[in-house]
């Protein structure tokens, strides 16, 4: 099976996307998938200039030469496509969105016969609730309903209040990180043996690691000390 992930953080491998992403990758890799990683930072893909030629003069092919080229053909060789991104405004970061939306030759001109893709997404944010998710949800659901019927959006490793991840390792509560990342690493095995990840598995990713409370008041103090 082919997986090719794109990692939109633009903290990359420090970030804390890849301390979820990373061990669901591992997982993958564990149960025989072959894995293509790309960082959105290390890429250069302008957005779409919307002149329609991949539909009316070139049709499937997009007339801008950049690093999509690189990417095309890793998207069409593509079992599954992971999608990794922070949420720090309502959605995927901006390269991100630039290489979704340049997608759309792709699509538009979908080939008889084309496999149907799965989708995942692996995302975190800094704000302690779920819902925080909901709009980029809403996105993913709508790329796994694509006219052409190339894809289906197969499920999702979200991590909100990621930011405390990093300070409770270096405390007792090890063991709750420690868990989330062991569930991450099991929904890669779980969707190569399984064809999918369980709800269990996904919840076990996004279980609480403080209070609510906690949390906020935590990352008041870091802020505030940040300013001194």
């Amino acid at each position: 099976m082919n997986v090719l992930a794109i990692n939109g953080s633009p903290k990359m491998e420090k970030g804390n996307t890849t301390m979820i992403l990373g061990p669901f990758l591992k997982g993958l890799r564990e149960t025989g998938a072959n894995v293509d990683l790309f960082y959105t930072n290390e890429l250069k893909v302008d957005p779409c200039n919307g002149d329609l030629s991949c539909w009316l003069v070139h049709p499937g092919e997009c007339s801008q030469k950049d690093d999509m080229q690189i990417l095309y053909p890793k998207f069409r060789n593509a079992d599954v496509i992971v999608w990794a991104t922070p949420v720090y405004y309502a959605g995927v970061t901006g390269p991100l969105k630039n290489v979704m939306d340049r997608q759309l030759p792709l699509h538009i001109f979908g080939e008889p016969g084309t496999k149907r893709q799965k989708i995942i997404l692996v995302s975190t944010c800094g704000a302690w609730e779920m819902e925080m998710f909901d709009p980029l949800l809403a996105q993913m659901e709508a790329l796994g309903k694509r006219p052409d019927g190339s894809s289906d959006f197969t499920g999702a490793l979200l991590r909100p209040h990621a930011d405390c991840m990093t300070e409770i390792m270096k405390t007792k509560g090890r063991e709750l990180v420690d868990g989330v990342f062991q569930a991450a690493r099991d929904a890669g095995r779980e969707l190569i043996r399984e064809g999918e990840i369980s709800e269990d598995t996904s919840k076990k990713v996004s279980q609480k690691l403080m209070p609510q409370d906690v949390y906020y008041q935590a990352a008041k103090e870091a802020f505030e000390s940040a300013k001194l």
